[in-house]
C-alpha cells in the first residue's frame, strides 16, 4: 500500500510499505477521507512545536471497517468511522481527572506519531467513533470541529455574552458556529477580506473587523458600546493576535489561547492585572466534544458544503499542497479523498 510521508520541511514523497498487520484491541481502517489542518501546514513549512520528521502527517480522517482484531466488539466489517487521533496513557494525572486531551504522555496521531496520510491504517478500537449516519466529509471534520467545541466549553460562554474570535481558519469557524448556537454575539476578526467575508455570508455574522485596516480595538469598542468583550479567542496561533487578544477583552473577562505559537508570549501585567484577566489555554478535545460535534452535524446544524472548498485525490496532494499555503488560493478546508 501507499503513504505519504512529510520527509522534512517542504518535502513530501510518495512511498510504498506492506500492509499492517491487525493484533488483539485493533481494527484495520481504510481511509476515505482526510482533511488538512493548520498542524499540517505548520509541519511543511518546519514551524509546527513538538514535531520530528520524517513524519506521516494527517489527523482529521474518515475510515472504513476493513478487518477486525480479537476481542473487539461494536463494530462491524464497513462501518463508517471517525477517529479520535489523542492516544493518552488513562493513568497521569490529567487522564485521571478526565482531561486526556493534555495527558502527561500524549501521543498525537500525525504530529508525535505517525497518521492517517496512508491508504490503510491499524489503530486500537477505543479510538473510533461509530459514524455511519454521516457523510464521509462530516466525519474528516469531526476533529477539528470537537478543538473548536472544547474551546467553547473551556470558556464557559452564556447567551449574554459578546465572544470575539480572532482568525477565520477552520478552527475560528468553528468556535463561531458553536457560540452562536449557544446564543452568543460574535464579532469576527481576521487580516484577510475574504474570510471574513466568508463568515459574514455562510455564517450570518454581521459584525466583522480586518486588523489590518485602521484602529482594531476602536472599532470594536465601537461595536461593543466601549465595554469590548466577554470572551476572546485567538484562533490564529500568531504572536501578534495572541499577545493582542487581551485588550479587545472587557473587565472581568475571559481570553482563551486555542492556536498554538512556537516561542514565548509577553504581557503587559498592569493591563491583565487590572481586568482581572482569566487567560485559559485550550488544547486537543475530549470524547465529550467528539459527541457534542457529532450530534451538531446530525442535527446539520454546521455548513459542511460550503466548509469543505477543495477535494483532490490522495496521491495527488504533493502537487496541491503549495497552493493550499497561499491566501487566495480561498481554502477553508482541503480534503483528500480515497
Amino acid at each position: 500500500m501507499k503513504y505519504i510521508v512529510c520527509e522534512q520541511p517542504g518535502q513530501f514523497l510518495i512511498k510504498d510499505i506492506d500492509e499492517p498487520q491487525l493484533e488483539a484491541g485493533q481494527v484495520l481502517i481504510q481511509m476515505r477521507r482526510i482533511g488538512i489542518c493548520g498542524t499540517d501546514l505548520h509541519a511543511y513549512q518546519g514551524n509546527q512545536p513538538f514535531f520530528q520528521y520524517p513524519r506521516i502527517l494527517g489527523h482529521e480522517l474518515a475510515g472504513e471497517v476493513m478487518q477486525l482484531g480479537e476481542g473487539v466488539r461494536g463494530f462491524s466489517i464497513g462501518d463508517r468511522v471517525g477517529i479520535m487521533p489523542y492516544v493518552s496513557c488513562q493513568k497521569c494525572v490529567a487522564c485521571r481527572r478526565g482531561k486526556t486531551n493534555c495527558c502527561t504522555s500524549i501521543q498525537v496521531l500525525g504530529v508525535h506519531s505517525d497518521g492517517g496520510m496512508q491508504e490503510k491504517i491499524v489503530l486500537s478500537a477505543d479510538l473510533l467513533l461509530p459514524a455511519n449516519h454521516l457523510q464521509w466529509e462530516e466525519i474528516a471534520i469531526l476533529e477539528p470541529l470537537a478543538i473548536s467545541a472544547h474551546a467553547i466549553r473551556r470558556s464557559e460562554i452564556s447567551a449574554e455574552d459578546t465572544v470575539i474570535v480572532m482568525g477565520c481558519g477552520p478552527i475560528g469557524i468553528g468556535i463561531m458556529a458553536f457560540a452562536q448556537s449557544e446564543g452568543a454575539r460574535v464579532i469576527a476578526l481576521d487580516v484577510q477580506d475574504s474570510r471574513l467575508g466568508f463568515v459574514k455570508a455562510i455564517l450570518g455574522i454581521e459584525d466583522v473587523v480586518n486588523v489590518l485596516q485602521g484602529n482594531a480595538k476602536e472599532k470594536v469598542a465601537v461595536l461593543t458600546g466601549g465595554e469590548m468583550a466577554q470572551v476572546v479567542f485567538d484562533a490564529t496561533g500568531n504572536k501578534k493576535a495572541l499577545e493582542s487578544g487581551v485588550d479587545y477583552m472587557s473587565h472581568g473577562g475571559k481570553f482563551v489561547l486555542v492556536g498554538l505559537f512556537k516561542g514565548e508570549l509577553n504581557y503587559h501585567h498592569p493591563s491583565i492585572h487590572a481586568k482581572e484577566t482569566s487567560i485559559l489555554c485550550s488544547r486537543n478535545a475530549t470524547r465529550e466534544d467528539f459527541d457534542y460535534v457529532m450530534e451538531k452535524l446530525n442535527q446539520k446544524q454546521f455548513p459542511v458544503n460550503s466548509f469543505v472548498t477543495h477535494t483532490v485525490p490522495f496521491l495527488d496532494m504533493p502537487q496541491h499542497f503549495e497552493e493550499w499555503l497561499k491566501p487566495e488560493t480561498g481554502v477553508i478546508k482541503a480534503m483528500l479523498e480515497l
